[in-house]
C-alpha cells in the first residue's frame, strides 16, 4: 500500500460492503480495512448510505477514521456513470430522500432481472439473491452465486456469460438521474463529488475530457486519479487531466470482496507527485498541518 503525501496515512475512499454488491458486512469490511493498515476509510456503497451507521461503529472500535461516503449512478450522454460522493452530511434530509430514490431504481432493476431469468426456474431467485446481499437490494453478483448454487451453472464466471453479462436476459439496465442532478445532490448536502474510475468507461480520450469539463462544470470537484485495475500510463493520463482541468485528486480500492489482490483494501498505487489531494479540502482536513 503507497499513500502519497504521508506515508503515516493509508486513505482508502471506494468500497463496497453488503448494503449493496459488497461481500462483506460493514463492520466486517471495516475491521479487514483495519488490520491492512487503512487508517481513513470511506465506504462508498451503490446508491445507499444505509451501511454507515454500522460502519461507524466498527470505525471506532478499530481506530478508523470514517469518512460518510455514496456511489451513486447518473447518466451522461445516456451512459451510464459512477459518482462517489465524500465527505457530506449524513443525516441531510434532501440527500437521504434522494437515496430513497436511487434505491426504489435498484430495486425496480433487481425485481426485472428475476423476472428475465424465470425461465431458468430456479426457486425464489430474487429472495435468495436478496439473502446474499445481507436483505439490501441484490445486484447481478448475488444472482449469480444464486445460479451457482442451484446449479444451472458450475461458476459465477459462467453466469456472466450465458446469463448476466452484457447483452445478456439479467442484463438489465436501470432507470437514473443525469449528471448534474446527482452532483447537485452531493454539493448541496455539503460534499465533494468526485468522478469514479473514469478509464472504466472505456472512453476515448476527447470523449473523456468531454465528460470531464462537463462534470467540473456541474459542481464536481475530484477525480479519482487511483484505483484497482489500472495501468500506469492511466494512472499517468488522469494526473495530467487533474492538473489541467484544476481537479481535486482522489484514490480508492473500489473493494467488493476478499481473494481478489487487484482490489484490496488499501492496496492503492502511489498518485503521481504535483496533485492536490481530495482529504485536504474536507470539512476536517486530513494531512494538512496547521500553521504555527
Amino acid at each position: 500500500m503507497t499513500i502519497p503525501q504521508d506515508p503515516a496515512l493509508c486513505i482508502d475512499l471506494h468500497c463496497h460492503s453488503t448494503a449493496s454488491d459488497g461481500a462483506l458486512a460493514p463492520a466486517a469490511l471495516v475491521e479487514r480495512a483495519a488490520e491492512r493498515g487503512v487508517t481513513h476509510l470511506a465506504l462508498t456503497d451503490h446508491d445507499t448510505v444505509d451501511g454507515l451507521a454500522e460502519a461507524r461503529s466498527a470505525a471506532l472500535l478499530h481506530n478508523v477514521e470514517l469518512v460518510p461516503g455514496v456511489e451513486l449512478s447518473c447518466l451522461w450522454k445516456s451512459r451510464t456513470i459512477h459518482v462517489v460522493g465524500l465527505d457530506f452530511d449524513p443525516t441531510d434530509q434532501a440527500f437521504l430522500s434522494a437515496m430513497d430514490t436511487q434505491n426504489s431504481n435498484r430495486w425496480a432493476r433487481a425485481r426485472q432481472i428475476a423476472e428475465r431469468l424465470s425461465k431458468l426456474r430456479v426457486d425464489d431467485l430474487l429472495a435468495r439473491a436478496t439473502e446474499h446481499a445481507g436483505g439490501e437490494v441484490p445486484g447481478r453478483p448475488h444472482f449469480a452465486k444464486v445460479l451457482v448454487e442451484a446449479g444451472v451453472v458450475s461458476n459465477v464466471a459462467q453466469t456472466f456469460k450465458r446469463h448476466l453479462g452484457a447483452g445478456k436476459p439479467g442484463d438489465v439496465k436501470a432507470y437514473w438521474p443525469e449528471l448534474d442532478e446527482v452532483v447537485g445532490w452531493i454539493v448541496a448536502a455539503g460534499g465533494i463529488a468526485v468522478l469514479a474510475h473514469p478509464r472504466k468507461y472505456q472512453m476515448t480520450a476527447t470523449k473523456l475530457r468531454e465528460l470531464v469539463s462537463d462534470f467540473r462544470k456541474a459542481g464536481g470537484r475530484a477525480l479519482e486519479v487511483s484505483t484497482s485495475g489500472q495501468s500506469s500510463g492511466d494512472l499517468g493520463f488522469l494526473a495530467e487531466l487533474c492538473r489541467r482541468d484544476g481537479m481535486l485528486a482522489s484514490q480508492g480500492s473500489d473493494f467488493h470482496f476478499p481473494g481478489a489482490p487487484w482490489c484490496e483494501l488499501g492496496k492503492i498505487m502511489k498518485m503521481p507527485d504535483g496533485l492536490e489531494p481530495v482529504w485536504h479540502h474536507f470539512r476536517e482536513p486530513v494531512g494538512v498541518q496547521a500553521p504555527a
